[in-house]
C-alpha cells in the first residue's frame, strides 16, 4: 500500500528545521494557535508580497518573527512604517500584549525555485481565467531554467470550468520522493474560481543536501530590515 506523506515534514530533522522555535509545557496549545493565526493573517494580508515561509522564534519576553518575501519592499512600506504597523497589530490581535513582537524581513534570493511562491502565482493565474495547461508548462519552463533538477504540478477541480473535476499532472526532470537527503520543496494552494476551488500541488527538486538547510543560518546577499518595540 502506498501511503502519501508530506515531503518536507518526511525530512523534519533531517534535512529542515522546524518553522516554530520554542518550547513550553503549560502554553504549548495557545502558542501553537497563535503561530498558526500569525502565519495565515501574514500570508493573507501581503499576498502581493509572494511569501516564501514564515519563522517564528519564541524567548521570554519577545516573539521573533522572520519572513522571506520575492517582494520586501510590499511588506516594509516606505520608510519601514509598514514594520511598525505589522507589529503593532501582531502584538495588539495575536499576542495580546503580552510579548513584544520583533519582525525580520529578508528577500528570496530565487523566487523561480520557491514552491510556495510558485504555487501562488499558479493559483492568482487561474484565478485570472488563463489557461490552465499553458499556465503549467510556462511554469516548468520557469523553473528547469533557473537551475531545478526537477520538478511536477499537479492540478485538480473543475479545470477550465468543465463540468466533470479531474487530475492533470505535469512534470521534468526527476522528484525523488524516498531518499532523505534529497531537496524537494512542496507546496500546495488552492485557487478559488467561478467554477469552484482548484487544487495546486508543487514539487521542486534542488538536488542531494547532506547538511541542515536552515535559512536562518545561510547568509543573505541582500540587506536585512529589522523592526522591534524599544524598551523604555
Amino acid at each position: 500500500m502506498g501511503h502519501k506523506v508530506h515531503p518536507q515534514i518526511h525530512r523534519i530533522g533531517v534535512l529542515f528545521p522546524w518553522r516554530s522555535r520554542w518550547v513550553s509545557e503549560k502554553n504549548y496549545a495557545t502558542y501553537l494557535q497563535q503561530d498558526l493565526m500569525i502565519r495565515e493573517y501574514l500570508f493573507k494580508t501581503f499576498a502581493d508580497a509572494h511569501i516564501d515561509d514564515v519563522i517564528i522564534e519564541r524567548g521570554a519576553k519577545n516573539v521573533t518573527i522572520t519572513m522571506f518575501a520575492a517582494k520586501p519592499g510590499v511588506i516594509i512600506g516606505r520608510g519601514g512604517q509598514g514594520l511598525d504597523v505589522l507589529r503593532k497589530n501582531i502584538e495588539r490581535s495575536f499576542l495580546k500584549m503580552s510579548l513584544k513582537a520583533r519582525i525580520n524581513v529578508q528577500e528570496v534570493s530565487q523566487p523561480s525555485l520557491s514552491s510556495q511562491i510558485i504555487a501562488q502565482q499558479i493559483a492568482k493565474d487561474i484565478e485570472n481565467r488563463i489557461p490552465f495547461r499553458r499556465v503549467m508548462k510556462q511554469t516548468i519552463e520557469r523553473v528547469m531554467k533557473a537551475g531545478a533538477k526537477g520538478v511536477k504540478i499537479e492540478m485538480g477541480g473543475r479545470l477550465n470550468g468543465v463540468e466533470i473535476a479531474r487530475r492533470e499532472v505535469l512534470s521534468q526532470g526527476k522528484i525523488p520522493l524516498i531518499t532523505l537527503r534529497s531537496h524537494v520543496d512542496y507546496s500546495d494552494k488552492r485557487a478559488e474560481t467561478m467554477y469552484g476551488t482548484i487544487g495546486v500541488k508543487v514539487w521542486v527538486y534542488k538536488g542531494e543536501s547532506f547538511e541542515m538547510i536552515d535559512k536562518l543560518s545561510q547568509p543573505q546577499v541582500q540587506k536585512k530590515h529589522t523592526r522591534h518595540k524599544k524598551t523604555q
